[in-house]
């Protein structure tokens, strides 16, 4: 193995892993919001939940991290950075939820390498080589087969299609925090980043969400709910954006986009252990696909490379 491949190894198990819990979430989160709307509970309840109860643990645990000085420029990047990858993101993905389909939202998660390579083009000039564009195209491939095999369609009403963009305009919003923001990755612990991060969006949204504790009985809620709450709060948020710098700060953002890829075939070797699902040829193609697209992004040639090679 290279020594390169060596360095970037925890990167890339960081972001399968966190691809492996976000893929748990969707369905997760979706059956917390449905029994929210069977109750006359708001659905921002649980974003919120998930962005203030995030800051909790990521201030608790900042008390036994070692203390890093935050310099006023990038404190107000770090503002600039929870704004999009949990303020928007977070609120936008899981209210969209409400309104679509774990599938329609699956489907919307594909779009996150397509716009983060795009991105990066333009913000950091980061070559679109033809390796790095059928990567890409081949994980979307295999990611929508995998989607529409589970013999459900994509909803076409209006409510999907409200949470449809709710769910898009997530991935953008994330795909920007990767590129605009990858720099800061490499000058900060992840505790300190999303410390800083969680704390600013929970300023942010608290006018807006508040309003949505009020007359809400935690008490009288089934325990499946509370621990699919939990799960949402602590392990697909506090846990994931511990590993997320680490990815941001080892791997390429098109890389680190790639992951998402790995969501839907968690999502659906969830549905095969649970009876929901069968297993047939043409979802071990489409995982085929998906992973060979993930491999294809990762092997492609950085811009460093490239300059690299025309020295030669």
């Amino acid at each position: 193995m290279k020594p390169e491949t060596l360095q970037t190894l925890p990167g890339h198990a960081a972001m399968f892993s966190c691809n492996v819990l976000w893929g748990l979430m969707s369905p997760v989160a979706k059956d917390a919001l449905t029994y929210f709307h069977d109750n006359d509970i708001s659905p921002i309840l649980l974003p919120t939940l998930r962005i203030f109860g995030a800051t909790i643990c990521f201030w608790i645990l900042s008390l036994f991290s070692p203390s890093e000085k935050v310099s006023r420029e990038d404190f107000r990047r770090l503002v600039g950075a929870g704004f999009l990858s949990v303020a928007c993101n977070q609120n936008l993905f899981v209210c969209g939820i409400s309104f679509t389909s774990p599938i329609d939202a699956s489907v919307m998660t594909t779009l996150l390498p397509v716009a983060t390579m795009i991105l990066a083009a333009i913000v950091l000039r980061e070559p679109i080589t033809h390796l790095k564009a059928f990567g890409v195209a081949l994980g979307m491939t295999g990611a929508i087969l995998l989607i529409l095999s589970g013999g459900q369609g994509l909803s076409l009403d209006l409510d999907h299609a409200i949470g449809d963009l709710m769910c898009m305009s997530a991935q953008f919003s994330f795909a920007f925090y990767l590129v605009r923001y990858k720099d800061l990755m490499s000058r900060y612990s992840p505790v300190t980043l999303m410390k800083w991060m969680f704390l600013s969006s929970s300023v942010i949204i608290l006018p807006f969400s508040s309003w949505s504790f009020v007359g809400v009985d935690f008490t009288s809620m089934p325990t499946s709910v509370l621990l699919e709450t939990g799960y949402v709060v602590f392990v697909a948020t506090f846990l994931t954006f511990l590993f997320v710098p680490i990815g941001q700060r080892l791997l390429r953002p098109t890389v680190v986009s790639s992951y998402n890829y790995v969501q839907p075939v968690v999502a659906s070797v969830a549905a095969l252990l649970l009876g929901l699902s069968v297993f047939t040829p043409l979802k071990a193609l489409a995982v085929a696909f998906v992973f060979s697209g993930v491999l294809m992004v990762t092997r492609s040639k950085s811009r460093r490379q490239l300059l690299e090679e025309q020295k030669k």
